[in-house]
């Protein structure tokens, strides 16, 4: 296996402290949404940075497949949502559902494709037996 590329990133305060780059590009605060009982405000969490991840690796394996394929795409985006669940009295889940806008494309032809990214893209590929992931085509 040949590192293309590593990213590293501090937390420091946990879900309300910040997290920050070695290169110092990012750069953020961090804070427990109202729904999860924090106080919202500015800042994000570690859904909302696991889906921005995962729906930009993603589009970039749809493109990839799309390429291989002859298919050619016109405004596409990939929407993640990341869900945290509680399953226990103190366990944790994530579930994901991908949702495709495929502008000009046929809903059989987008699912197949978004099928095909699935099986490439590193998140889909990370988190295969492990985090339910749903495909939808909007």
């Amino acid at each position: 296996m040949d590192a293309l590329y590593t990213a590293a990133v501090t937390a420091k305060g946990g879900r309300e402290g910040q997290v920050k780059s070695s290169d110092g590009i990012l750069d953020l605060a961090l804070k427990v949404p109202k729904s999860m009982g924090g106080p919202g405000g500015e800042g994000t969490n570690p859904e909302q940075l696991f889906a921005a991840g995962y729906s930009a690796c993603y589009e970039s394996a749809l493109g990839f497949v799309a390429r291989r394929d002859k298919v050619a795409l016109k405004d596409v985006s990939i929407t993640a949502q990341v869900t945290l669940n509680k399953t226990g009295e103190s366990q944790f889940d994530l579930t994901v559902e991908l949702h495709g806008s495929f502008p000009g494309l046929d809903k059989a032809q987008a699912t197949k494709l978004m099928e095909a990214a699935h099986q490439i893209c590193p998140y889909s590929r990370a988190t295969r037996g492990n985090v339910p992931v749903k495909l939808v085509v909007d």
